[in-house]
């Protein structure tokens, strides 16, 4: 079978190879998916070059997210589930593949994940909203409802356009909030506007603390994309016993006003998918699938390379595309 794999941190056109390798076989309580789309995440981009250092010997086959047909399962695993379609969550840390093989991601024609992971999909969701959930996803219903869930609340989501902010609208909408999201320009804009937020504002206008207020007066969450950047307009905000989550951290950690923090009561989470405990996963997982089957959650605008093209894939991610960057596998 085909796979895309690196042995070694660097550019993606010098370290990734698209090639064959042993088809894996699900052990107990795993299932093994016929992979049709892989995506790709800023984490996968960010393990892939070495930013986040994530040791591994022998080779890794990339990306966390895709959808597929579950063809197989190990011992333990209701035989029913084979012909499901599933999307997938966190992959690569799933567990090993054949030697050498580290670590399984999705970037292959066949992957092995415990069968927790690999969430049946329904039917009248698309193969390419599937493929956009998981990090993405996953990460906004933590930061909406680690706590409580945000319905009847105000929510302000940082950057509405992109991948966890755009699920974040739809997930705190479909909750019953208010959802006021940021974004840089015109085009953004229209597509948090088409996620369903209540109001869109250009983080970059002056007067958009002001444009924020006529709506909400306070807000009671912030899922945040950029803590230090946005961290004054947050406290404007910011409700008294408020929280802001931030999933996303800056090259330089920013400094802290404990004062203004404290006179907020500020409640402050840090969100790192791959450190939330598993029955919060699952549970995660459970109600992204949930929403979907009620319609309320969307793809992101697609750019899809073909499986030779994964080196170009990941530069699209880097490069800072606005939507969601997808390799067709099957």
């Amino acid at each position: 079978m085909r796979a895309a794999f690196y042995d070694h941190t660097g550019p993606a056109r010098e370290v990734l190879t698209v090639g064959e390798v042993d088809t894996p076989q699900p052990g107990p309580g795993q299932v093994r998916v016929r992979v049709r789309v892989s995506a790709v995440n800023p984490t996968d981009v960010k393990t892939r070059d070495g930013t986040t250092a994530r040791p591994f010997q022998g080779v890794r086959v990339p990306h966390q997210d895709g959808v597929g047909e579950i063809d197989a399962v190990g011992e333990g695993v209701d035989p029913v589930r084979v012909g499901q379609r599933v999307w997938l969550w966190l992959a690569s840390p799933g567990g090993p593949g054949p030697a050498p093989v580290a670590e399984w991601g999705t970037a292959a024609e066949y992957c092995v994940v415990p069968q927790e992971q690999a969430v049946p999909l329904p039917e009248s969701a698309s193969d390419e909203l599937g493929a956009c959930l998981g990090v993405p996803a996953m990460t906004a219903y933590h930061c909406l409802f680690t706590g409580g869930s945000p319905g009847k609340s105000n929510v302000l989501v940082a950057g509405g356009a992109g991948a966890v902010g755009h699920y974040a609208v739809e997930l705190g909408t479909w909750a019953g909030a208010t959802v006021v999201t940021t974004v840089s320009g015109p085009e953004k804009a229209e597509l948090a506007a088409r996620a369903g937020a209540d109001l869109v504002v250009n983080y970059r206008e002056p007067d958009a603390e002001q444009q924020i207020r006529a709506l909400v007066p306070q807000v009671d969450r912030i899922v945040e994309v950029a803590f230090g950047a946005n961290l004054d307009l947050d406290l404007a905000l910011l409700a008294n016993g408020g929280t802001i989550v931030t999933y996303a951290a800056t090259p330089q950690d920013p400094t802290i006003p404990v004062r203004r923090l404290m006179t907020a009561n500020a409640v402050l989470r840090f969100v790192l998918l791959y450190a939330v405990p598993r029955e919060d996963l699952g549970t995660a997982a459970r109600e992204i699938t949930v929403a979907v089957s009620e319609g309320a959650l969307s793809p992101l605008p697609v750019h899809r390379f073909g499986f030779d093209d994964i080196a170009a894939a990941h530069e699209a991610v880097e490069s800072g595309t606005t939507g969601k960057v997808l390799v067709d596998i099957g």
